[in-house]
């Protein structure tokens, strides 16, 4: 058989389009054989994040284990401290009872020193003579009772007085202005004429001076040696 030309162009033309069919499938080939490669190396860089938020996690979970383990212990120190606390507190309470109890028995020595040692006191130092002795008393002014620990009448130079007295260890300035206010005060407003005093085993600088501008005598106990 002979190729005619008009056969010959057109195998030609058959042969060129199936190049360009070719060439235009290798194209596509390589951009996705590179698209291919792409992903791969994605793929392995996400590999590799996922491989390190792993360890991350697990360290997360090892230092919640701890901060677990932390917070039993904590709980468990708390819980003993709680118990130590009540345990101290219930002491306290115990303590505050005998100190009480020790302040009663302070408070019941002062006043036998002070019906012992004051009426001498006020005689030779304020020359005050009381009628009787000294005792606690019940007294009612202003239409209420008021309690005082040491009473009696007596005379000063001729003239009726109201001697008053408190007992109490130790004497701050506020201890004086509450004795002030609640007995002496009310009683010189009553118009008698009033002598008080004050005994402690200690006295504050702020009581001698609150006790001086009241017209109060303070006196420690171990004062009562010197007169």
């Amino acid at each position: 058989m002979s190729i005619t030309p008009e056969l010959y162009e057109f195998i030609v033309k058959v042969v060129e389009e199936k190049v360009k069919e070719i060439r235009v499938t290798r194209e596509e080939f390589d951009k996705l054989r590179s698209a291919v490669e792409d992903n791969s190396r994605a793929i392995s860089r996400l590999e590799k994040a996922v491989d390190r938020l792993a360890e991350a996690q697990a360290k997360s979970e090892e230092r919640l284990t701890r901060l677990e383990k932390a917070v039993e212990d904590n709980s468990r120190a708390i819980s003993r401290l709680e118990k130590a606390v009540d345990r101290l507190v219930a002491a306290i309470g115990d303590l505050r009872v005998q100190v009480g109890r020790l302040s009663e028995v302070i408070g019941f020595g002062l006043e036998d020193i002070a019906k012992a040692l004051v009426p001498y006191w006020l005689k030779e130092v304020h020359g005050v003579a009381l009628e009787g002795d000294l005792r606690r008393e019940f007294l009612q002014i202003d239409g209420r009772e008021v309690e005082v620990n040491l009473y009696a009448k007596g005379f000063r130079e001729g003239r009726a007085v109201d001697v008053v007295g408190e007992t109490k260890s130790r004497i701050y300035g506020g201890d004086v202005l509450k004795f002030y206010r609640e007995v002496v005060e009310p009683l010189r407003k009553l118009g008698r004429e009033v002598v008080a005093f004050m005994v402690g085993f200690a006295i504050h600088p702020s009581a001698r001076k609150e006790a001086e501008g009241r017209g109060i005598l303070v006196v420690a106990a171990y004062e009562f040696r010197t007169f």
